[in-house]
């Protein structure tokens, strides 16, 4: 699958639970909504990730990648109930990084 590298870099950050280089894929005025929360700005997308690392060590597998829609669809697993889960990324992007990100 050919992901931009910035969607590559996302999923490694995710998978070593390193929330210094997930946040550095974002610009710093990023907004991310996930599980009916925004987070607005770069250092509250790293205390967010940080927090879900450490509760849920999430893990992501890309399944599906669609350009156009700028959507990636990941097997996601971690402690968490319902695990595993299928989650869609919606991303927006300015300057090869990632301006808006909502997962659902």
């Amino acid at each position: 699958m050919n992901l931009p590298k910035v969607i590559t870099d996302l999923v490694k950050a995710q998978d070593n639970f390193d929330s210094n280089a997930y946040a550095n894929c974002f610009t710093e005025t990023a907004v991310v909504f996930d599980e009916g929360k925004t987070y607005k700005g770069k250092a509250a997308i790293q205390n967010w990730i940080e927090k879900a690392n450490q509760a849920y060590q999430i893990t992501m597998k890309p399944i599906e990648y669609s350009e156009t829609k700028q959507e990636l669809t990941a097997d996601i697993s971690g402690n968490f109930p319902g695990n595993p889960a299928l989650l869609t990324y919606h991303f927006e992007f300015k300057d090869e990084l990632i301006e808006n990100l909502k997962i659902v």
